[in-house]
């Protein structure tokens, strides 16, 4: 008897000495699963909230507070996995002893015995080694962790942590990937498809053996039925039901030059981005992004079709922009014609000379300076001689696209037939040193030249910039910066706004007399191609030498688009491809899907208070206390007034 005494006393010894080396091998481990931080996946939304892309590195997860996983998610999860959950201190040791007992009957494993708290650490903490030193360490843990996180903390980690198949780790982002839908929008069939994943997800993925999930789900019914968890109509219901599943991509990137710029803007400041579990909230509208994608392709085709033997579109492409005129937010931003083929983002990183489109800002000074759209304007020919930087003397004539000149003409027709030689004479004798400076510090542009060949828009200006400063004009005289990121939201829900700036240019009476110029660019100018019915549309075509560039940039009472078409290589395109007929029908397709889109949406200009109306040749013109109608009366003729 003493002997025996003696053994058991040395086998208490021995296992605790066993178990206390574990212990203390595992000890801290459990403050990993106590702390949980699991990295996180990123949504980036457009401003009404629906997804533009998911962004993570490994680890495809949303994460779900337990407050927001449904109770019939838990009682379908017990039902099949661990129905003694709520009595068991993280071991279940009765059913160890029966599975020990069943795996010794078979000669073999046939059952386990793991209750979620140890599926959790094995998931979390541990490998997936098959060895008796893992086994204790797992128990040890699970004991750990049950004495420090309550029941319901455990089950918000499980779900939250365990993988769902096709890349769904975490039920809150398998809920969103299969069915899309929220977890309170789930039905009890789509639950227990759900629950059933975790057991062998790769093989119970639903998009790719439906029948196995749908055959698993049922057996998770069964189990409620079987325990009075749901009753007799719940379960024959659900058991006829089969769920629409999506099989999409796990990004469900639906606007990569828009992701793409978000990251770039951010992921200085929150270099954990694609990790951290942040809501990134932009002012895209997807809805005019899908438009804005079509329209550029629209453009494009209608392009290549004219180039059918491809001699000059081989590296053909293109970029839109679009903003709300009164705060500068960027509502659609496409970079390219086909993302998979090049994902340099021509809206954002792309400089091209924009031609005549520039000429606005030209004018707008002249209106500023007391010019009105009736001033005369010398629509002639002049040569320039200049030396280069090698002292060499070089002659520059330019000329107007259609190759004539018609000696005076008024500013409005100067502008909405885009004369080169009435804007290089108006750049003259307005000042080019007074223009330079207010080009540069009042519309803030970069790199301009400081000669003349600036009225021909002969510089560098992305899409975007060029839309931005285009503001100007459709938020009657107020330069609003772009803004593309509304606001970004942690995982602890803490949120930081993003503001931009704004800069009075000029008076919205001076402003309103360029938007009505440019709305006769489009009624019967070189923009034509951009009309859409029931909508004014004003606007601007821009093509630089040689048909490089070709742009419209144009804007309708509350919305301003901007499109540009060229080659890569800054090649020519085919001769007669102008912003009139490449870039123009590229923005009416844009304007014709945003009405009917928003048919509420606002269809024509305000006219400011202030500005004054008189006949001139039968017609409305507009003029202000700056831009001064005539001292004689204006008679209803063609003839000019000086």
């Amino acid at each position: 008897m003493k002997i025996l005494f003696t053994i058991f006393f040395l086998s208490i010894i021995g296992v605790s000495g066993v178990l206390l080396y574990f212990y203390n091998e595992v000890r801290f481990e459990a403050e990993k699963l106590i702390h949980y931080t699991p990295p996180l996946t990123t949504q980036i939304l457009d401003k009404n909230g629906k997804l533009i892309s998911n962004l993570f590195e490994n680890e495809n997860r949303l994460y779900a507070k337990f407050d927001e996983i449904p109770s019939r998610v838990i009682e379908a999860l017990l039902a099949i996995e661990d129905t003694m959950f709520f009595e068991h201190y993280g071991v279940n040791f009765d059913a160890i002893l029966r599975a020990i007992i069943k795996d010794v009957k078979a000669g073999k494993l046939v059952e386990g015995a793991s209750t979620l708290t140890q599926q959790l650490i094995k998931t979390t903490l541990l490998t997936r080694e098959k060895k008796i030193s893992r086994k204790i360490k797992e128990l040890i843990l699970a004991i750990s962790v049950e004495s420090s996180l309550t029941k319901e903390d455990i089950l918000e980690r499980y779900l939250n942590q365990i993988y769902f198949g096709h890349g769904y780790y975490g039920i809150k982002t398998a809920s969103n990937g299969y069915f899309h839908k929220e977890l309170n929008e789930l039905t009890l069939k789509e639950m227990c498809l759900l629950v059933g994943l975790p057991k062998a997800p790769s093989f119970y993925d639903p998009t790719k053996n439906l029948d196995f999930s749908l055959s698993r789900a049922n057996r998770v019914l069964f189990r409620m039925h079987h325990l009075g968890w749901i009753n007799d109509d719940e379960f024959n219901k659900s058991l006829k039901e089969s769920p629409m599943i999506y099989d999409e991509t796990l990004t469900r990137n639906s606007a990569p030059y828009v992701v793409n710029e978000v990251i770039k803007k951010l992921i200085k400041n929150y270099p954990d981005l694609k990790s951290g579990g942040y809501r990134v909230y932009t002012t895209i509208d997807l809805n005019l992004q899908y438009s804005a994608r079509e329209a550029l392709k629209f453009s494009y085709d209608a392009i290549k079709e004219r180039d059918k033997k491809n001699k000059y579109s081989k590296q053909l492409n293109g970029a839109l922009v679009a903003l709300e005129n009164s705060t500068g937010n960027v509502l659609a931003l496409v970079g390219g014609v086909d993302y998979k083929k090049s994902n340099f983002n021509r809206a954002t990183q792309s400089n091209r000379q924009p031609g005549s489109s520039f000429k606005p800002f030209i004018y707008q000074s002249a209106l500023d300076l007391g010019y009105s759209p009736i001033s005369a304007i010398a629509d002639i020919s002049r040569t320039y001689k200049f030396k280069t930087d090698d002292n060499k003397e070089k002659i520059w004539q330019p000329k107007n696209y259609e190759k004539d000149f018609k000696g005076l003409i008024t500013l409005r027709e100067a502008m909405v037939h885009s004369r080169n030689l009435a804007t290089i004479n108006l750049v003259e004798a307005i000042g080019l040193s007074n223009l330079y400076d207010k080009l540069t510090k009042d519309y803030e542009f970069e790199n301009i030249p400081s000669n003349l060949s600036i009225s021909l828009g002969s510089f560098g200006i992305s899409p975007l910039k060029l839309a931005e400063a285009y503001t100007a004009f459709s938020n009657y005289g107020t330069k609003k910066e772009a803004k593309l990121i509304e606001a970004i939201e942690n995982r602890y829900t803490q949120r930081k706004e993003f503001s931009t700036t704004s800069k009075k240019i000029t008076d919205p009476k001076q402003a309103f007399l360029m938007v009505s110029i440019l709305k006769d660019v489009v009624k019967s100018g070189t923009g034509r191609n951009a009309k859409v019915k029931g909508l004014e549309i004003a606007g601007k075509t821009g093509t630089s030498n040689n048909n490089v560039d070709a742009w419209f940039c144009g804007f309708s009472p509350s919305i301003e688009c901007i499109v540009w078409f060229g080659n890569d290589d800054n090649t020519p395109m085919k001769k007669f491809e102008t912003g009139g007929r490449a870039a123009a029908p590229a923005v009416g397709y844009f304007f014709k899907k945003l009405v009917e889109t928003y048919p509420q949406i606002k269809r024509k200009f305000d006219i400011p208070k202030g500005v004054i109306t008189s006949k001139v040749g039968g017609k409305d013109e507009y003029f202000t206390e700056t831009s001064k109608p005539p001292t004689t009366k204006i008679e209803e003729t063609d003839e000019l007034i000086f």
